[in-house]
């Protein structure tokens, strides 16, 4: 892949985005659609904060720029022409981070790695709202994620000991405040990591997080229950509803691509529930 123009310096207003970018700049070569969507995000939401004062103008069109050239780049991919595949993907790769953390994390495997992986799964459930508003589910894992990475951070730094696993939180533990201290080991400036910097969906085999299942009642949200209700009678179901099951049955498709099977049958579940009772 062509390497993109640089962007000039980042315009203080858009500090709330600087992660997101560098996130962009570390996938370029490894996943370039992760690449795309966490530019869109950052350009959406450089807009929505300052699209006036000349210095973010000047950012934000160059941003836009990178857009172009990837999506020229790109052009043929599923991902990036439709969206709910695009969505799948961003979902999939979403996920993947977040149990590998999580699975190091339950096993007391507390490091660096790990702590950028939440860190950067929260960050990629903040890109997925380029694509609508997020599922509950998606919402509890991001905050889930992002505690967890400043909660380990923080004990790794002050000496202590992390505890594994959803204990001791609080559910009005506002962890979007403490944004910044999750990503305080990790590189000021964005820079194309080694290897193993982060962790890599594609590089893992799907066998290192079947059967990981995160207790009911924790932020990081239950598995699906393998029991689908049968049809309860005459289910009128909305054009919204046949919608989301075949986003459902998109997500099964592109945990395939991964061969994770845990993550597929959960979505097949999530759409044969929708589809005989109605509800979600």
């Amino acid at each position: 892949m062509a390497a993109l123009a640089p962007l000039p310096p980042l315009p203080t207003q858009f500090k709330s985005i600087q992660h997101h970018l560098r996130t962009a700049q570390e996938h370029d070569k490894r996943d370039p659609v992760v690449a795309y969507y966490c530019r869109l995000y950052a350009m959406q939401t450089g807009m929505k904060i300052d699209s006036k004062t000349p210095e973010c103008r000047k950012f934000l069109s160059k941003l836009m720029d990178q857009l172009e050239a990837l999506k020229k780049q790109l052009g043929d991919n599923e991902a990036i022409t439709q969206e709910i595949v695009g969505c799948a993907h961003l979902e999939n790769y979403a996920l993947k981070m977040f149990l590998y953390a999580d699975n190091e994390d339950r096993a007391g495997r507390f490091h660096k790695n790990m702590i950028k992986s939440f860190y950067t799964a929260s960050l990629l459930i903040d890109v997925i709202t380029v694509f609508g508003e997020l599922t509950d589910e998606n919402v509890k894992h991001r905050k889930y994620a992002r505690w967890k990475a400043t909660y380990i951070h923080n004990c790794l730094k002050n000496g202590e000991t992390p505890q594994a696993g959803p204990v001791g939180i609080e559910e009005d533990n506002d962890v979007e405040e403490n944004e910044d201290a999750g990503a305080a080991s990790l590189p000021t400036q964005p820079t194309q990591p080694s290897s193993s910097s982060t962790y890599d969906p594609s590089n893992v085999p799907s066998g290192n997080y079947t059967g990981i299942q995160i207790p009911p009642g924790a932020h990081a949200p239950a598995n699906t229950p393998a029991e689908v209700p049968h049809s309860t009678g005459d289910i009128r179901l909305t054009p919204e509803d046949f919608a989301r099951a075949q986003k459902y049955c998109k997500y099964a498709g592109s945990a395939l691509q991964y061969e994770d099977v845990s993550t597929a049958v959960q979505n097949l579940q999530k759409a044969l529930k929708l589809l005989t009772t109605g509800r979600e």
